[in-house]
């Protein structure tokens, strides 16, 4: 299965490796990103209030760059969809109204439990652990998904890390079942 259009949880924006392979999925062409700015204020907040020794400028930086690497992945003129959806925890409604508004195929967060199937169908929408939309990515777009792998490897000089090193991270952010794939299938 193909996703060609993904809204990006908060929570799969806050680890930096996590962030880097699915923005270099995006460039790749793998699939289209979408988010919204309170995705941006949300994973921000939260990567801020458990890492104080980061500054907001340079994470700031990194929202603008997200939005000019990916120019349509910004979603607006979402909240008249907000009232309408029912969810577990209400304040995850906004996401929803996001991709309802983007078209999005499937929502890509570690929070399934907040996205119950039976909330989604009328929208025709689904939610994808990362691990399993990245490994989709792999499979689906094998050539794409490695050129995006190895960008992001090329752009870790400072410090130096090895392709080993990179899948560890990816491990530490949830991305197992991808890893052992890329390990086995493509002998990483």
């Amino acid at each position: 299965m193909t996703y060609p259009i993904a809204l990006l949880d908060a929570c799969v924006l806050y680890s930096a490796p996590l962030r880097d392979l699915l923005m270099w999925l995006a460039i790749e062409g793998v699939y289209a990103p979408k988010w919204s700015d309170m995705i941006h204020q949300e994973w921000i907040q939260n990567l801020l209030e458990a890492r104080p020794d980061l500054l907001p400028d340079r994470l700031e930086r990194t929202r603008k760059l997200m939005n000019v690497r990916s120019p349509d992945a910004l979603v607006t003129d979402f909240e008249h969809h907000i009232p309408n959806i029912t969810l577990p925890d209400a304040d995850d409604r906004h996401i929803v109204a996001a991709a309802i508004t983007s078209n999005c195929d499937v929502i890509v967060t570690f929070n399934l439990k907040d996205f119950p199937d039976t909330a989604l169908a009328p929208y025709q929408l689904i939610a994808v652990h990362p691990d399993s939309f990245i490994l989709q990515c792999f499979i689906d777009s094998p050539a794409q998904s490695l050129a995006a792998l190895k960008q992001q490897h090329q752009s870790l000089h400072s410090p130096p890390c090895t392709m080993a090193d990179l899948l560890q991270r990816l491990v530490r952010c949830g991305l197992s079942k991808t890893v052992a794939y890329l390990q086995t299938e493509c002998g990483l």
